[in-house]
């Protein structure tokens, strides 16, 4: 069963408790939430939705409760381009692709990352 979808704000908490895991609600307002002008409820909020929806574990350690990420934000946000390119896309990756090469802000290194993913592509369909 795959869980639900997150939203661009959740995806970001989740990212930044994967680099801090174990962190206690405090420690998250104040690494998270704060720079962004969020009240500790609307922090204490995002992480038991992101912990209903299966994306966080807490566990009571020395008095407190402390979450980690049950999966790497990385396959969070791969099951989120996914779910993009199946649903916004129909399935077809061209138009990012396009969008791409239009926008001209593609790095030096993103572009080295993009070329070593096409190479990837290309062998696999020659092992076909």
């Amino acid at each position: 069963m795959s869980k639900k979808t997150i939203g661009d704000q959740e995806l970001a908490l989740l990212q930044f408790i994967e680099e801090a895991p174990k962190s206690s609600v405090a420690e998250v307002c104040a690494g998270y939430g704060e720079a962004r002008g969020l009240a500790r409820s609307t922090v204490l909020t995002m992480m038991e939705r992101l912990r209903a929806k299966g994306y966080l574990t807490r566990r009571r350690i020395d008095g407190s409760f402390r979450y980690s990420a049950t999966n790497g934000a990385a396959e969070v946000m791969t099951g989120a381009v996914a779910r993009f390119v199946e649903k916004t896309l129909q399935g077809s990756v061209s138009p990012f692709v396009a969008w791409m090469s239009e926008r001209g802000q593609v790095s030096d290194a993103e572009l080295a990352e993009l070329e070593a993913l096409v190479g990837t592509l290309q062998s696999r369909r020659k092992g076909r």
